[in-house]
């Protein structure tokens, strides 16, 4: 169902059981698979697909320029997936050359009123980025993770899988995989233990990434503490999540602990 004050293009791909709601505005590159829904005012355009049951709320933004000055129209994208939420304000941005050229976002995420996607960044699924929080370019987040209102992500982090970031934190450090990071400027509290046990982790493996953790991140010196790290947790799959995101290539240096 398309309402008659929308503006769809002619040439845009809309699945027959996608619902336009009054005063929406589609380009001629966009797809739209079954079930989405455009409840108002919503504005999409560029190379930009939408997948199934993903419903956009009043006055979003989706697929417009990237808000980089490099950014010289050349072919860019970006993809949508599954059963998201897109609540009122939200701005989305595709990629550049600089980044690859997409922005690519996962299945089932939440995105709160007022967050802001920048070009490049690629999301998970079933994260949560809550009210005024904007993304920088380039940003990666992992599965499941949950960034509080108010907080603002720089150019580059990376945040691991099941991390938390509580309200109002700048991040400037990339977040580890489970791990809880709060502060004026990003530093790591501990484990998301909570995230942990709602994925129903053994609570033999939560000790042992509990243990590990204290380990790696006993002084500053990251890759010093991770070759102390004894055979002990070797079966331990989320410790070895931990040691791969730390020892992959990154931008930014890793968040640690205060003390």
């Amino acid at each position: 169902m398309i309402h008659i004050s929308s503006v769809v293009n002619k040439n845009a791909k809309i699945s027959k059981k996608v619902s336009i709601g009054p005063f929406c505005y589609v380009g001629p590159n966009v797809e739209l698979s079954d079930g989405v829904e455009l409840i108002s005012n919503v504005h999409i355009e560029g190379n930009t697909k939408i997948e199934k049951n993903t419903k956009i709320f009043p006055f979003a933004s989706i697929g417009t320029q990237p808000q980089d000055l490099k950014f010289k129209n050349e072919k860019n994208s970006l993809s949508i997936g599954e059963n998201n939420i897109i609540r009122e304000y939200v701005t989305i941005n595709p990629g550049t050359e600089g980044g690859g050229s997409k922005t690519i976002i996962g299945n089932n995420c939440l995105f709160m009123i007022s967050s802001h996607v920048a070009h490049d960044c690629i999301i998970g699924n079933n994260v949560i980025i809550a009210n005024n929080v904007p993304l920088g370019g380039h940003v990666k987040i992992e599965d499941s993770v949950v960034i509080g209102g108010n907080s603002a992500v720089q150019q580059f982090t990376r945040i691991g899988r099941l991390a938390m970031i509580g309200g109002m934190t700048g991040v400037l450090k990339d977040v580890p995989p489970f791990g809880l990071s709060i502060g004026n400027r990003n530093y790591l509290q501990g484990l998301n233990l909570i995230g942990l046990r709602r994925k129903k982790y053994d609570n033999k493996k939560i000790i042992g990434l509990d243990k590990a953790y204290k380990e790696i991140f006993s002084s500053k010196n990251l890759h010093e503490n991770l070759s102390k790290i004894n055979g002990e947790y070797k079966e331990n799959e989320l410790v070895s999540e931990v040691i791969r995101f730390i020892e992959k290539d990154k931008k930014r240096p890793i968040c640690t602990p205060l003390n």
